[in-house]
């Protein structure tokens, strides 16, 4: 005979303060697992989302990210012949030659020696075509030839002098920020972009670091990096998809965060584990009889396991449920962080998806098992006349 599932929700009700306080410590714990995959994921797709379908970006083979790359004016050239490449519009090939290098700046509120590295991007026009997510919220566009920026959102809420008509002091010269940009949720939001030729000029510069062109057809990437792989003018450098390039950046961030935050969910976890069984031992103590008495009024040990598990388990699904809830409201927050594969500033959002919210329940599903079986099995185990008698 199976115990009614009515019977372990009303049971749960009769203790409210001790269900209240359990469903709130697996809620902490939940919370907390679902906040890490929620940042990890938003790292990845921050960065994804920097790159576009059609794209291809060149670096050199040995360069695991753009600022640590070189590519000569020769090698440059060599790429623009490519037949693979898309034409514009003025028949030329539909590439950006672009120059990455890092300045320090300071965030609202940081001590006057508490800088922060900030990518500063020298693009070309075709840089602009090639990033449609990009787009001027304020202001205008850098006027190619000048030493002028444009600068994203992401840097300009947080650093310090990012106002359009401020200038910003690097590599000997006075930069004058015309325009802010927004790059939705990419990588692009926490950059600084300016001339191409006028960052190389500044630095002294006599390679690009990166370049990143449209395929006419994704399908031609294959035959384009054969080309890459066979041609000894081009064999040094390494052709990747945009997108894919941006989703190896994401991780080491991703997985460091993501490493970090288990470990330190597992360890609350053994704490709402211990109060779930607690919460349950004191439930059979205090109902010593009420399991005695349903011993003899027939109900099997196994029917007393499931409804001591079920009442474990839904406080673990309640406190999984609000945990969620919770985290979900992160989805409004960005903040920011060092990427480790530039280290520079990157800027990025908590993102929620299917399957953060069904390894969450899986894990508070796991917590309320481990919490409850024991002291399930005891109230199954526990002997009817002596239950009957304790009373």
């Amino acid at each position: 005979m199976k115990i009614p599932l009515s019977y372990s929700f009303r049971s749960l009700w009769t203790r409210k303060l001790t269900t209240f306080l359990t469903i709130a410590g697996v809620a902490l714990v939940a919370f907390v697992f679902t906040a890490v995959l929620m940042l990890a994921n938003g790292v990845k797709d921050t960065l994804v989302a920097t790159g576009a379908d059609d794209n291809a970006i060149v670096l050199r083979k040995s360069a695991e990210s753009e600022t640590l790359s070189i590519i000569t004016f020769d090698e440059a050239a060599v790429i623009g012949t490519q037949p693979e490449i898309a034409l514009g519009k003025d028949g030329q090939p539909m590439m950006t030659k672009e120059v990455l290098t890092i300045i320090n700046c300071r965030k609202h509120g940081a001590g006057p020696s508490d800088l922060s590295n900030v990518t500063v991007r020298g693009v070309t026009p075709d840089g602009l075509i090639l990033r449609p997510q990009v787009k001027l919220t304020e202001g205008r566009m850098f006027n190619f030839g000048a030493s002028e920026l444009i600068i994203g959102n992401e840097i300009a809420d947080r650093f310090d002098g990012m106002e359009i008509g401020n200038s910003v002091k690097f590599a000997g010269r006075q930069w004058k920020i015309v325009g802010h940009f927004d790059a939705g949720r990419s990588g692009f939001a926490s950059d600084i972009w300016g001339d191409q030729n006028q960052i190389l000029q500044a630095f002294n510069r006599q390679a690009y670091s990166s370049i990143v062109m449209k395929l006419r057809d994704p399908k031609d990437f294959k035959a384009l990096k054969a080309k890459f792989e066979s041609d000894p003018r081009l064999n040094e450098l390494k052709i990747e998809p945009e997108k894919q390039f941006y989703a190896e950046q994401s991780e080491t961030l991703g997985n460091f965060i993501r490493i970090l935050g288990i470990v330190i969910t597992v360890i609350f976890s053994f704490g709402a584990m211990i109060g779930a069984m607690i919460t349950m031992y004191a439930a059979v103590a205090g109902r010593t009889v009420e399991i005695g008495t349903l011993r003899a009024l027939g109900f099997q040990r196994r029917s007393v396991l499931s409804a001591f598990m079920i009442e474990s388990l839904f406080i673990a699904l309640l406190g999984a449920g609000v945990g969620l809830v919770f985290a979900t409201l992160l989805s409004f927050l960005t903040i920011s962080t060092t990427d480790f594969s530039s280290f520079t500033e990157i800027a990025f959002g908590f993102t929620m998806t299917g399957s953060i919210v069904i390894a969450t329940l899986i894990f508070a599903t796991v917590m309320g098992f481990i919490g409850g079986f024991l002291p399930s099995f005891r109230a199954a185990r526990l002997d009817i006349v002596n239950a009957l008698r304790s009373g």
